[in-house]
């Protein structure tokens, strides 16, 4: 059996999932390659904990770099195009071979899609607005604070609501009378986990007293006012503005000929594999319709289970065996509630006609839960 090599690109949830598996699973004589712009593996969820300083940067990211001890190639580069007929990855700086390709490059984030964006808000996906969030808090003097959500889709739907429910118990913590308010462009907290499930995070965000505008498009935000200005013709005021900027395909992906029309990649639900033989796609780059018609959101715990199901069905290629691993569509959700509590969620998001999500009573032990699953994660993989 000759030696194979399997490329993947990203260091995200599914990627580094695939290639520790994959490297685990197969002989030294096969290459398993990680090809990341970054040096580090960051754990995006502790982005929350870390806005209001339960967190600090090191706390909860990893050189990837380590992962050269276990055997794993890893090159910190990033990819520039691919090319699919030769099944070859270009780097900035080199041309990598492949036999298989996992591509797990998430969700780019653009900022620039609503005016003012950069200007007027934090982002609450980039780890520097994260840590200058943090440091301008315990300073804040207004009594306004909005999370906004620019479009959909985005990484981690919970996310927002999270943030929302964090800022307001640090705010009281701090005896600080201040407004927080959610503006979003869904009908419903998580819509694609149902009524029920949107319905009961809608309750904990009054329970709070956080204002909800739902339905409520951002056309632009106007810094030197301090306003958002609605599709609607409104106009929101703010003193604080947290925000969940714009997502899209990255460029390399959405240009090339694995891409849908919507410049994600179209994969077989249940195996992940592309329209291109032996290339499969995991995690937010990937478009897959749910039978209710929405997509299956995005989030990292989706990834991490799809990665399982990829890395035993290359190995199992490789090794000649049944690849007969299949993604069955479940996942879960914590809804953290910023006063040592958390919600939780799970189900079957392939379910018909719509997905079967159970909700758990908010509870510190599921809080404690998940500070004990980002502590086995960046332990597990590294």
């Amino acid at each position: 059996m000759a030696g194979k090599t399997i490329c993947i690109l990203g260091g995200g949830s599914g990627g580094l999932v695939v290639a520790n598996m994959l490297k685990k699973e197969l002989g030294s004589e096969h290459r398993v390659v990680l090809i990341d712009k970054e040096s580090y593996h960051l754990f995006n969820p502790s982005l929350l904990w870390l806005m209001v300083g339960w967190r600090r940067p090191e706390q909860m990211k990893r050189d990837l770099g380590l992962l050269r001890k276990k055997g794993i190639d890893f090159t910190q580069e990033e990819v520039a195009g691919i090319d699919f007929n030769k099944q070859v990855v270009k780097t900035t700086t080199q041309d990598i071979n492949y036999d298989y390709l996992v591509i797990s490059l998430g969700a780019d984030i653009y900022p620039e899609r609503v005016a003012g964006f950069k200007e007027g808000a934090y982002n609450l996906y980039q780890l520097s607005d994260v840590i200058r969030l943090r440091d301008d808090l315990s300073n804040f003097k207004g009594d306004k604070a909005v999370v906004m959500v620019s479009s959909i889709p985005f990484k981690c739907p919970a996310a927002p609501y999270e943030a929302a429910l964090l800022l307001n118990a640090y705010f009281k913590r701090q005896n600080k009378n201040v407004q927080v308010q959610v503006v979003s462009p869904e009908s419903q907290p998580m819509p694609v986990a149902g009524p029920v499930v949107g319905s009961h995070v809608v309750s904990m965000l009054e329970a709070s007293g956080i204002k909800y505008m739902p339905n409520t498009t951002v056309k632009a935000i106007k810094a030197d006012k301090k306003e958002l200005e609605a599709a609607d013709g409104k106009n929101i005021p703010y003193d604080m503005l947290i925000g969940v900027p714009a997502h899209g395909a990255p460029n390399v992906i959405k240009n090339s000929s694995v891409a849908g029309e919507t410049g994600w990649i179209p994969v077989n639900a249940r195996t992940l594999e592309t329209k291109i033989e032996n290339v499969y796609a995991i995690g937010d780059v990937t478009s897959i319709p749910l039978p209710a018609g929405k997509p299956l959101p995005k989030a990292g715990v989706f990834a991490h289970l799809e990665a399982e199901v990829v890395a035993h069905n290359i190995a199992a290629k490789i090794k000649g065996a049944p690849a007969s691993s299949e993604f069955d569509g479940r996942g879960y959700c914590f809804v953290e509630l910023g006063d040592g509590r958390a919600g939780f969620a799970k189900g079957n998001f392939y379910a018909e006609p719509a997905p079967a999500v159970s909700l758990y009573r908010p509870g510190r032990h599921w809080h404690i839960g998940k500070v004990l699953f980002e502590k086995w994660w960046l332990w597990k993989w590294f």
